[in-house]
Order: structure tokens, then C-alpha cells, then sequence
């Protein structure tokens, strides 16, 4: 079959398709600017990359008009809650209406259980954009889910950050309420053998794990499976905001998808009993078995994606173009330096493994400072960390930047600072002729952006010499 696949860089986008390729399928990726798409899929026969984004119509056009299904994937819950709910149902609109024009049969929508009589914002919204794809034209199948527990969803590593971090934790009381997880695999085997399935045609199911738990529980039986020792105490009158802030200050979440989720965990996410594991033949998972296999990803440093390099975690939602990989020449502030190596290809790996674990080789102290200054006015500091210890791809969050773009064949790294900032900044690496070039270009904003520029150079002067003779002795 031709399948279009929209959201194809998000968390489960990035996942379902190789699976699609490895049954064979022609797919179509959508995504909003190409330069963030997996290098490989230019490497495969049945893999085509288009530009299209559903709230700019000029680009729908780039749709194939011969796919057989299309999987809608597009989600908007970090945006600001005035907004997301209007641009979920603009994307939804154009969507229906363009693929209504094609000679698709089947559409799969992942959305999320909306069971409880008092929703959020973010699952009414949900809610709504299925009510927006019903069609006449073609055939729509939606799966409904709550937590997702794999390697790098967001349900995961926030779980993640507050056990690992945090021997006892004074909680919300919303840490009480209960929900039903469910594995990433399973909502994968889903989506997948769902494809075609005509016994699904206009069909609504709710997929979810066998057990029902509560937040807490969810927390202890982590910090179990991880031999550590937990206690949670529940302060009942602590407000959705300080809520959010309390996620935002301990775990690597935006402050924005802090206060989605906060108000997603007060509904109890129960699904309604039905007979689809036995029409797909599919078995579910426990929270236990969804963590060990969560791990074992970890543990080989081969987590496929994470929501973290999804501009949910972004300050702001720039798209990757050329817009920002072209760095400015006038008008900016530039600290540039290069320096003799004495391997060019040992120098590039270690450009390419800087951030996260792994450091930034000069002055780490300082560096967590920065993180910690731009965290406490808001910024996304140095939470993010990296999705894989050893490689980098264009799109990846790293740290508080973002990757423009990795060339291992041109031995080019560029990274756009998402930090709190007068200004945009870029950092750029570069090995060629025997050299690494290093060259940090900021873009002031008003007087705000001079004074801020002049009143780092200090620190410039020796974190960037310091760092660039680390890559150059590599």
C-alpha cells in the first residue's frame, strides 16, 4: 500500500516508519521542513519525504493523490492553551479536506481516552478533531490511548526525572488519580495491523495495558523496578499552577507541557472494555514488562525517538529551514576560532557526542550555571540532555539548543540556541584541512541584546578557547 504518515518526526511518527517499510509499504512522510527527516529514508526505494504544513494551505498540494491510507499523527498540546485548540482543528480541517481529494481509503487517528464526563482542554481537543475527520469519502479508524510507556515518551522520562531525582516527594494530589498505561509496542502493533483491516472501518477503540493504577503507583513500581527506594507524601492544596511548576523545576519538561499534562492527570484515564486485543490478536503488556523493555532500549543506547527532540520541548516552535541555517552575517556579534587537529575525523566524533552526558568539555560549571540561570526565568536549561550518547541527527534537542544540521560528510555541526535570550544565537563546528572551526554567532535584540552579549564575553573568551582545544587534541 501508499501510505501517508503526517506527524512523521513526532514520537510515534519516527517509530511506525520502519515498521511500514519493513512490511513493504511505499510511504509518504510529511513533515514541515525536510532537513528534518531521517537521513536513511533518501536511501529507500519506497520511502518519499514531501514538505506540508497543515496550517499553511499553499503546501498541500505536495500530497500524493494515489495513497491507499494515511495516518494522522499531528499534534498540538505544547502550544499555549488560547491557541492549540484552534490550530488542532485548523490542521484537522485541511487535512480531511485534502485527503478527501485523493484516493484514500482509510484513515488511522491516535488520539487519546475521553471517557471521564469532566475533560481537559487537551482532551476535548482531541476529542474534536475526530469528530472534524469523520468523512463520507473514506474510511476512518481511531485508537484512543492514555499514558504511553517506551524509551523517550514524555510519560516516561518525566516518571524518569522524579524518581531518579527525588529520594521522597511532596506531591499534588492529582497523584491519586488513576489511569491505565500502555506500551509503546503494543500501540504500535495497533496502528500497524490495523492497516486495511476493513472490520475497522469507521471504528473507535480504546487501547490500554491490563491494569488500572494510580500516578503513584505508577512512580513507586518505577522506582521498584529500579531498586530504589521512594516515599510520596500528597499535599492536597497545592494548585494546578504550583503543580506545573513543581514538574517544570524537577523534570526536563517545558513549563507549557507541564501545565497540559498537570491538567490532563486531574481526569482518570479508564478505558471502556471491547473486543479488539482479540480481533488484532494483540496481548498487552504490564507497566513492569512496558519499563524492562523501556530499558533495554536505554541500556543499548538505541531509543528510535524522543519527545524531547519534538519542538514540544522547544521555548519556541521555529521550524528547521533555511531561514536559520543560513547564519547571519551583519548585524550579529561573532566569537570565531579554529585551531590545528590532530585526527579530523576522532575531532568530528567528539563535536558530535558534546552536550548531555557527555559535556561540553571545557568549563562544566559554568555551563550548568547557564542551564540554571535560563531555567529560572523560564528557559528550558540543560534538562534535555541528548536522545543517544553517541550519535546526532538534525532536529535532536541538545541540551538548550537545537541541531540545524549534522553533515558527517561535510564534518559540519550547527546548533540554534533555544536558551532564553535578546537575541538568536548559533554555534557552529566545523573540521576541514587539517583544522576545526568553531565560530558562536549571536544576533542582538535592541540594547537588551548588546548588554547581554558584552557581559558573557568574559566567559566566552574561556569556555570557547578552552573547548576548542579539547576537539582539536581529540
Amino acid at each position: 500500500m501508499k501510505i501517508l504518515v503526517t506527524g512523521a518526526t513526532g514520537y510515534i511518527g519516527k517509530r511506525i516508519i520502519p515498521l511500514l517499510i519493513e512490511q513493504g509499504h511505499t510511504v509518504i512522510c510529511a513533515v514541515r521542513g525536510k532537513l528534518r527527516s531521517e537521513k536513511r529514508y533518501s536511501e529507500e526505494d519506497n520511502v518519499q519525504v514531501i514538505e506540508v504544513d497543515f496550517l499553511n494551505e499553499d503546501t498541500l498540494e505536495n500530497i500524493p493523490k494515489d495513497i491507499d491510507a494515511a495516518y494522522y499523527l499531528i499534534h498540538s498540546m505544547s502550544n499555549s492553551i488560547s491557541r492549540f485548540q484552534q490550530m488542532e482543528n485548523d490542521c484537522a480541517i485541511n487535512f480531511k479536506t485534502v485527503i478527501e481529494k485523493t484516493d484514500c481509503k482509510q484513515v488511522i487517528y491516535l488520539s487519546g481516552i475521553t471517557n471521564d464526563t469532566k475533560l481537559s482542554k487537551h482532551l476535548l481537543s482531541r476529542k474534536n478533531v475526530e469528530n472534524i475527520l469523520n468523512s463520507s469519502k473514506y474510511a476512518l479508524t481511531v485508537f484512543k490511548a492514555g499514558i504511553i510507556v517506551g524509551s523517550g515518551s514524555s510519560s516516561f522520562e518525566i516518571i524518569r526525572d522524579l524518581v531518579e531525582k527525588l529520594p521522597v516527594m511532596v506531591a499534588p494530589k492529582w497523584l491519586n488519580t488513576k489511569t491505565q498505561p500502555i506500551a509503546i509496542r503494543d500501540v504500535l502493533t495497533f496502528l500497524t495491523r490495523s492497516l486495511g483491516d476493513k472490520r475497522l472501518y469507521n471504528t473507535s477503540y480504546d487501547i490500554f495495558g491490563p491494569e488500572i493504577l494510580t500516578y503513584k503507583e505508577l512512580l513507586l513500581r518505577f522506582a521498584k523496578s529500579r531498586n530504589l527506594k521512594r516515599y510520596i507524601l500528597t499535599f492536597p492544596i497545592m494548585t494546578p499552577q504550583l503543580s506545573s511548576y513543581w514538574l517544570y523545576f524537577v523534570t526536563s519538561t517545558s513549563y507549557k507541557l507541564a501545565r497540559t499534562l498537570v491538567n490532563s492527570m486531574g481526569v482518570e484515564i479508564i478505558g471502556k472494555s471491547s473486543d479488539i486485543n482479540t480481533l488484532l490478536d494483540i496481548n498487552p503488556m504490564t507497566y513492569e514488562e512496558a519499563l524492562q523493555f523501556a530499558f533495554v532500549r536505554i541500556k543499548q543506547n538505541s531509543i528510535v525517538s524522543s519527545w524531547k527532540d519534538s519542538f514540544a520541548s522547544s521555548r519556541e516552535k521555529k521550524r528547521i529551514s533555511t531561514k536559520y541555517i543560513n547564519v547571519p552575517k551583519y548585524g550579529c556579534f561573532k566569537d570565531v576560532k579554529e585551531l590545528k587537529v590532530l585526527d579530523e575525523d576522532r575531532t568530528f566524533a567528539k563535536i558530535c557526542a558534546i552536550g548531555g552526558e557527555n559535556g561540553w568539555y571545557y568549563g562544566t560549571t559554568l555551563w550548568r550555571i547557564r542551564g540554571f540561570l535560563d531555567k529560572m526565568v523560564g528557559g528550558i536549561g540543560l534538562r534535555r540532555g541528548r536522545t543517544n550518547k553517541d550519535t546526532i541527527k538534525t532536529g535532536d534537542a541538545l541540551d538548550f539548543w537545537r541541531v540545524l544540521l549534522a553533515d558527517e560528510e561535510n564534518k559540519r555541526l550547527l546548533l540554534f540556541a533555544e536558551m532564553k535570550l535578546p537575541g538568536e544565537a548559533w554555534l557552529e563546528f566545523r573540521v576541514a584541512k587539517g583544522k576545526v572551526y568553531q565560530r558562536a554567532v549571536f544576533r542582538p535584540k535592541g540594547l537588551a541584546g548588546r548588554l547581554y552579549w558584552y557581559s558573557v564575553l568574559p566567559f566566552h573568551g574561556l569556555i570557547f578557547n578552552g573547548m576548542i582545544k579539547k576537539l582539536a587534541n581529540a
